[in-house]
């Protein structure tokens, strides 16, 4: 952009081009023909990958049919299949409420956290109370751990 009076250097300005007292403008500011030919050579780059494309897809389509068995008429007749339980919540065909689930799992956790009982008799273990548990370790502490001794080089 120049600030140069029009009438010096640039020729004649006629009704051809804007006209201005404190600004002329160069006819070499914004050449259009170069922004169309990135236009052009743009879309056609985008058809040409879009043949491309489709070939590839195609030959890769008939290479894959070619090459594996079809499916069984039997399994292509069966169509879609549940997959096997357990099934995530919210599945068709899986009626159970989520939230109840939630319920119920707290309820045996808590219950089972809460009971007296054997694991294994035979070696002396059993299961106590998890709070009575915890007491017992702050009334009597936790057993002295022996350091493993230390190997010779």
């Amino acid at each position: 952009m120049s600030t140069a009076d029009p009438s010096h250097g640039h020729g004649p300005v006629g009704n051809n081009g804007p006209v201005h007292q404190d600004v002329s403008f160069e006819k070499s500011d914004v050449r259009a023909s170069a922004i169309l030919k990135f236009l052009v050579y743009l879309g056609v780059g985008v058809v040409l990958s879009y043949v491309l494309t489709f070939f590839i897809y195609n030959s890769l389509k008939d290479y894959w049919a070619d090459t594996h068995a079809p499916l069984l008429p039997s399994r292509v007749q069966m169509g879609p299949t549940m997959p096997p339980e357990p099934r995530m919540q919210g599945m068709p065909g899986h009626f159970v409420d989520p939230q109840q689930d939630l319920r119920d799992k707290i309820k045996a956790d808590t219950d089972a956290n809460n009971k007296f009982g054997w694991v294994d008799q035979k070696t002396g273990i059993a299961q106590i109370p998890v709070k009575d548990a915890m007491q017992l370790i702050v009334d009597k502490g936790l057993p002295a751990v022996t350091p493993a001794p230390a190997e010779k080089k």
